[in-house]
C-alpha cells in the first residue's frame, strides 16, 4: 500500500510541476477499444467530461490522434497532455509522466496508426505547447472490452488528480 500512496505523489508531483505554467491545455486520450486496458487513456477522457474550464480541450483520439491534428493546432494549446497505456515493465496501474521522444524508444507495443513519436514530433512543430505523455502501464492489454478493476481504479484516481489539476 505504501508503494501505491508513493507512486501516486510522485505523479501528483510530476503533473503539477508540468502543468504550472499551464493556459490552454489539451488532454487526449488514446488506445483501442477493443483491446481492454489499452483504452485506459479514453476513458480517463471520458471521466472528465462536462468537468473541465473552457481552457482545456479533451479528446477522445482512440487509435487517431493523428486525426485531430488540425483541431489541436487551432485551439493553441501551452501544454498538450497525451495519456495512453505503455508496456514499462512495472505494476498493472503503475503511471508515469514522460517526454513522448525519450518514451518511444522503450514502449514494446502499440495499437496506433500513425507512432505517437511521429504525432508529437508534428504537434512540437506546428505549436508551441509543451507536450507530455501520461503513461500507464496496463494489466491486461489482450482482446476484450473493459477495463479490468485495477485500470478502472487507476482511471478513477488519475480523472480525480486531473481535475484538481488542470486549469
Amino acid at each position: 500500500m505504501a508503494g501505491s500512496e508513493e507512486q501516486n505523489a510522485d505523479i501528483e508531483s510530476s503533473l503539477k510541476g508540468w502543468f504550472s505554467d499551464a493556459e490552454r491545455v489539451v488532454v487526449a486520450g488514446v488506445g483501442n477499444p477493443f483491446r481492454r486496458d489499452d483504452f485506459v487513456g479514453v476513458e480517463i477522457v471520458r471521466n472528465l467530461q462536462n468537468k473541465v474550464s473552457g481552457s482545456v480541450f479533451l479528446i477522445e483520439a482512440e487509435t487517431v490522434p493523428e486525426s485531430f491534428m488540425d483541431q489541436i493546432t487551432k485551439f493553441k494549446p501551452t501544454h498538450i497532455l497525451l495519456i495512453d497505456a505503455g508496456v514499462m515493465n512495472q505494476k498493472p496501474g503503475t503511471s508515469k509522466l514522460a517526454d513522448p521522444t525519450q518514451l518511444m524508444r522503450k514502449t514494446s507495443i502499440s495499437t496506433h496508426t500513425l507512432p505517437l513519436r511521429i504525432f508529437c514530433d508534428y504537434l512540437t512543430e506546428t505549436t508551441a505547447a509543451k507536450i507530455a505523455l501520461l503513461v500507464i502501464q496496463p494489466q491486461d492489454p489482450s482482446f476484450g472490452e473493459g477495463l479490468t478493476p485495477k485500470l478502472r481504479e487507476t482511471a478513477t484516481n488519475l480523472t480525480k488528480l486531473l481535475l484538481k489539476i488542470l486549469p
